[in-house]
This record gives C-alpha cells, structure tokens and sequence, in this order.
C-alpha cells in the first residue's frame, strides 16, 4: 500500500499504515512534483508504504 501525501496528512499516512499493517512505515520523498496529496489537493511531497524499496545498503 502507498500512500501519497503532503505534509500536513503525513501523520495521517503513518497512521493508517501502522493500523492496517502493524509494520513500520516506510516514508519516502515524492519523485514526480505533479502528484497531489490523498486526503486533500495539495501537493504530495511523500509516498508513505508498509514495504520498503529495493535498495538496500550493504
């Protein structure tokens, strides 16, 4: 699950994914500036998610 929102809902977004998930969130920087926030029209400036990318350190 992605979760795309700006920073007045990311606390709603790492809420939602800890509910439904009992994970950690992962947060993310947005990488297109076009997309826009869930929960209202502002622009989504994260991408919040139960699973983390594919890059890993190490």
């Amino acid at each position: 699950m992605n979760i795309l929102c700006c920073l007045e809902h990311v606390e709603l977004a790492l809420d939602i994914i800890v509910d439904e998930f009992e994970t950690p969130p992962v947060i993310h920087n947005v990488d297109n500036s076009l997309e826009t926030c869930e929960y209202c029209q502002n622009k989504a400036i994260y991408v919040v998610s139960n699973a983390d990318s594919d890059t890993r350190c190490g």
